[in-house]
C-alpha cells in the first residue's frame, strides 16, 4: 500500500507501486507510474506521461514530466521514463520528449541529479551519472555511464558525452566529449584523461597505459584528421577494450565535432 499525505493531490489514473511515500502537497499527474518505494518528499509535481523506476527519491520542489521547453511541442503525447534508485534533489527539472525527437526522454539507473539541474527533451541518460548543482542538458543530449557535470555546466543540444567522461564546473560543452575525457573552460576544451576515474573504478593499470598511449596518438600527432588517426589507433590495439571504446566513439558517427585541447595545452 502506498502512503499518501492528505494534503496530496493524487489524480485518478495513476499508477503507485507498493512502499511508494508520497509527502505534502505534492501532486501526481493522472498518466503517471511510481515504481514500488518510490519517495516523493513535499512539493514534488509529477505530471505528463512519467514513469519512475523502483527506489527513486525526489526532494521538493522537483518538477518532473511537465511539458518540454521546445517551442515547435504542440502538446502530442510524449514520455519520459526514470529508472531506478535515482537521487533527484530539490529544484530538478526533467521534460518528456518531443515528437521530433523520437518522443522519449530516458534517464538510467543510480544517478544523482543535484540541486537545480536539468535534463532536457529527448535527452538519452546512462547510469550512474552525477549532475552536480545547476548542471544543464539541452534538448536531445546524450549521456553515458558514468559520466560526471561539474555545477554550472551546460551542455549544448545533441551534444555526446562518452562513458566515464568528467566535465569541470561552470563549462560550457558545445562538442563531442570522447570517453574517459575530462574538459574544463568556458567553452569546453579537452584537458586530459579521467584519470582518477579510471583508477577508482579499478581498471586494469596496463589498459589505462593503453589508452594514455592512444590518448596521445589521437590528439598530440598533426598527421591526418582525427577520424584517420582513431581509424588507425583501433587498427594496432584491436584487444584494448578502453582505447576500443574511445575510438568507437569517434568512428560511429561522421561529420561530428569534438572537445580536443587548445593550442599550447
Amino acid at each position: 500500500m502506498a502512503e499518501i499525505h492528505p494534503t496530496a493531490i493524487v489524480e485518478d489514473g495513476a499508477k503507485l507501486g507498493d512502499g511508494v511515500r508520497i509527502g505534502p502537497y505534492c501532486i501526481v499527474g493522472a498518466h503517471v507510474e511510481l515504481g514500488e518505494n518510490v519517495c516523493l518528499e513535499s512539493h514534488v509535481v509529477v505530471a505528463g506521461h512519467t514513469k519512475v523506476g523502483s527506489g527513486t527519491h525526489i526532494f521538493p520542489f522537483a518538477s518532473i514530466g511537465h511539458k518540454p521547453q521546445d517551442l515547435k511541442y504542440a502538446g502530442e503525447e510524449t514520455y519520459l521514463e526514470i529508472g531506478s534508485n535515482n537521487q533527484i534533489r530539490e529544484h530538478v527539472t526533467m521534460n518528456p520528449g518531443t515528437a521530433g525527437g523520437g518522443s522519449l526522454t530516458r534517464v538510467g539507473d543510480n544517478c544523482l541529479f543535484m540541486m537545480g539541474s536539468h535534463v532536457g527533451h529527448d535527452c538519452m541518460v546512462g547510469n550512474y551519472a552525477i549532475l552536480a548543482n545547476n548542471a544543464t542538458l539541452a534538448g536531445h543530449v546524450e549521456l553515458a555511464d558514468y559520466v560526471i557535470l561539474g555545477g554550472l555546466s551546460a551542455v549544448r543540444q545533441w551534444s555526446r558525452i562518452g562513458t566515464g567522461a568528467i566535465v569541470g564546473g561552470m563549462t560550457g560543452v558545445e562538442f563531442d566529449v570522447i570517453p574517459f575525457g575530462s574538459v574544463i573552460g568556458d567553452r569546453a576544451r579537452l584537458a586530459g584523461l579521467n584519470l582518477i576515474g579510471l583508477k577508482r573504478k579499478n581498471f586494469p593499470r596496463e589498459q589505462i597505459h593503453a589508452l594514455r598511449a592512444a590518448y596521445k596518438a589521437l590528439f598530440e600527432s598533426e598527421e591526418g584528421t582525427l577520424r584517420e588517426r582513431a581509424q588507425a589507433v583501433a587498427q594496432e590495439n584491436p584487444d584494448e577494450p578502453l582505447v576500443k571504446t574511445v575510438t568507437d566513439f569517434i568512428l560511429e558517427k561522421e561529420d561530428r565535432r569534438f572537445c580536443t585541447p587548445r593550442s599550447g595545452d
